[in-house]
């Protein structure tokens, strides 16, 4: 999600070998749909669907974002939103067992980035703000100050350079002690410039 996608897989790599659990599962899989990986993030989430056809997080979370992502990965948004409606009336749940509810929003945040890829900015925007306003239920995720980045490329594509500005800064004030070759944070830098 950061930009580095070589170290992506290799991590996702070592962690599947020592996994056969669903959560893990799930992680190494968008992982590697996140590093392009369309084929390997294919294999894994088929597999999660053969090995947990009743699991309601799988069913309902994990393989929706998955499936989505992967739709996305093949520059098909409509598709992306297509799966995702599955999972709209569950993502803002919490999970009955667990104290750890990690993967809730990734099936915003992947539709946010399905409605900026169809060029939907109002609607991208809408999504990323439903992040950003259930920081408790995000908790630390990536998505949290990735939300901020993304909202403000979805007031880019909406022509709003005011918002589009205070929400990349926002960004970067929360990176701003992040190492400075992130990729992701070195691509929102120029982003950035370019709004001036």
């Amino acid at each position: 999600m950061f930009g580095d996608a070589a170290e992506a897989r290799q991590r996702a790599t070592v962690a599947k070998r020592s996994s056969t659990g669903r959560d893990l599962d799930y992680g190494v899989a968008l992982a590697l749909a996140y590093a392009g990986d369309a084929t390997s993030g294919q294999a894994l989430t088929d597999d999660l669907a053969k090995r947990f056809p009743e699991d309601t997080a799988v069913q309902l979370n994990y393989l929706p974002t998955l499936r989505a992502k992967i739709a996305l990965l093949h520059s098909n948004p409509q598709q992306a939103l297509d799966i995702l409606r599955i999972a709209a009336p569950y993502e803002l749940g919490l999970p009955a067992v667990g104290i750890y509810n990690w993967p809730n929003l990734y099936p915003v945040y992947v539709r946010g980035e399905a409605y900026l890829a169809a060029h939907k900015g109002s609607a991208a925007a809408a999504e990323f703000q439903k992040i950003l306003d259930h920081r408790g239920i995000v908790v630390n995720e990536p998505i949290s100050a990735l939300a901020h980045l993304q909202l403000g490329r979805a007031y880019a594509t909406q022509g709003d350079t005011a918002k589009s500005r205070a929400a990349y800064r926002d960004f970067l004030e929360l990176w701003r002690d992040a190492d400075p070759d992130i990729p992701i944070l070195r691509q929102a830098k120029a982003e950035y410039e370019k709004l001036k």
